[in-house]
């Protein structure tokens, strides 16, 4: 998903410099990650067009070539072989190194400030590039930088669920669990992972912050890593998870959690797991699940969905 934001008019000439946020959700669009693209655009043959593309995001650091472009060829080494060379397509997609890049919006404004003439022509566009006026291009480039850097910050997609009805403590963490039921009709049962954060849980500052949430779906079952924090947001092959309520309390008993509150973002969390408290908790944690799960059976034929609409509560 992409969401245009409002754009100041980022102008050098011919072109146009257009930045968008973009939520990906894993099995759905390529992977699950978050960011900003940046498009270099003109008018091509009177309609607006994507000449070059950045992704700037949290894993996906890429860019593109003439993501518009249906004449461009691969190009690659003829070591590779018949298989990188001659065939078309639409657009070339080159990665950054995020070791040798470093940050992904900083590279490529300085990319376009030297090599975008270059760059230009690569992607098929020989008399854009020989018509540019780089030092309007340059005069416009900290503009770009300022609004993709504001966008990138402002415009990221978090949640902030309900805590659970049912909150079981094991050691640093706890686990909540509720039935939940979106406006939309999609909903079922929920599971919550909290910690206590950015103070002793003696301090009126202490946060309660969800890490990681597993939305059991009826429809549309999902899980977030780091819902507060980067959000990264995989829905589940239901071909090949046919119970997602029996996968997460597979990767919970094999102990699989403390890579993923990792991955969440909160590694010194993580590296104080007490796995044998979160082992007897469990038990009883599954206990609940199933209940609540038979439970929505019982009242709409979904598991683990209530009969009526539950609001996010925190959100309010």
């Amino acid at each position: 998903m992409d969401t245009a934001t409002h754009t100041p008019d980022l102008t050098a000439g011919l072109l146009k410099f257009v930045v968008r946020h973009e939520l990906w959700d894993g099995n759905v669009q390529d992977h699950a990650d978050q960011g900003i693209s940046l498009d270099v655009t003109a008018d091509v043959d009177g309609k607006p067009t994507a000449l070059l593309r950045f992704h700037c995001m949290d894993i996906e650091r890429s860019y593109i070539y003439g993501p518009e472009n249906s004449n461009m060829k691969l190009e690659g080494p003829m070591m590779l072989g018949p298989r990188t060379r001659g065939r078309p397509t639409t657009g070339q997609l080159y990665r950054m190194d995020p070791i040798a890049d470093g940050n992904p919006i900083g590279w490529t404004i300085r990319t376009l400030g030297a090599k975008l003439p270059k760059m230009l022509e690569r992607a098929g566009y020989p008399q854009i590039a020989a018509a540019l006026d780089m030092a309007e291009v340059k005069r416009v480039l900290p503009e770009v930088e300022s609004h993709a850097r504001n966008v990138y910050a402002a415009k990221r997609n978090t949640v902030k669920h309900n805590r659970g009805t049912h909150v079981f403590p094991a050691g640093n963490i706890k686990f909540g669990l509720e039935m939940r039921r979106l406006p939309v009709g999609d909903g079922g049962l929920a599971i919550h992972v909290l910690a206590d954060l950015l103070g002793s849980t003696e301090s009126s500052y202490v946060e309660e912050t969800e890490i990681l949430a597993f939305d059991l779906f009826w429809d549309g079952a999902h899980y977030h890593y780091g819902p507060r924090n980067k959000n990264h947001r995989i829905y589940w092959d239901k071909t090949l998870v046919e119970d997602p309520l029996a996968w997460v309390f597979e990767q919970f008993e094999n102990r699989k959690l403390g890579a993923m509150i990792e991955r969440a973002g909160y590694p010194g969390i993580a590296a104080d797991l007490d796995a044998d408290k979160i082992a007897a908790v469990l038990k009883e944690v599954k206990k609940t699940a199933l209940e609540l799960s038979a439970e929505g059976i019982a009242q709409t034929g979904k598991p683990g969905l209530p009969k009526e609409p539950t609001p996010n509560l925190a959100g309010r």
